[in-house]
């Protein structure tokens, strides 16, 4: 039974976690409305099974960049109220993942939805 309720905080921890990303980032604010849209936009083109599930995972790189260098901005902040550069730089490191994870789910993004666009428009 303890294995249960060590489970179940774990599982509270991180739906706490989740939830203070959500309310207190903003660009995982736009993400969401992004995602949507995308989900939204793959069923009404009518993406095939794979191409929806590489989506999606492309959809979750972005949440979890975002969601790590919310945390390693967070943690940052508490070891150093002062301007250090080696601070600076890790948060530039984090952020440029989140740009990197980004970019790369747009050119995904192109890939798979471009047909679709397009046959759409001929």
């Amino acid at each position: 039974m303890q294995n249960n309720n060590k489970i179940h905080h774990s599982f509270g921890f991180a739906f706490s976690g989740i939830y203070y990303a959500f309310r207190d980032n903003r660009n995982l604010k736009i993400h969401l409305f992004l995602a949507i849209l995308i989900i939204a936009a793959s069923f009404l083109l009518g993406l095939s099974n794979i191409e929806k599930i590489i989506a999606l995972v492309m959809i979750v790189l972005v949440f979890s960049a975002e969601m790590v260098n919310t945390a390693l901005e967070e943690m940052t902040d508490l070891i150093t109220n002062e301007h250090r550069e080696e601070a600076k730089r890790a948060k530039d490191v984090a952020a440029g993942m989140v740009l990197v994870t980004a970019i790369g789910a747009i050119i995904v993004g192109i890939v798979i939805f471009a047909p679709y666009i397009i046959e759409l428009l001929e």
